[in-house]
């Protein structure tokens, strides 16, 4: 991305971008911290990219897709 591309952008769009990185960063630091994993590392993560390290952040420690235990009926 040049010069050009950046100042052809508007500047309540990079407001909006800025506000969605911040506060998924911020949840995902203070979530991270309260279950016990590496809260900077998912906090630094989550100022990077929306929304791909909140969807692996989802799956890998909040286990949002959690395996149905088979169990016997007897």
């Amino acid at each position: 991305m040049n010069s050009n591309e950046l100042s052809s952008t508007p500047l309540w769009l990079l407001v909006v971008i800025a506000f969605i990185l911040i506060c998924q960063s911020s949840w995902m630091f203070w979530d991270a911290q309260k279950r016990g994993h590496n809260a900077w590392l998912w906090g630094f993560l989550g100022l990077i990219q929306f929304p791909m390290y909140l969807i692996i952040y989802l799956i890998f420690v909040r286990k949002i897709f959690k395996r149905k235990v088979s169990g016997s009926n007897s």
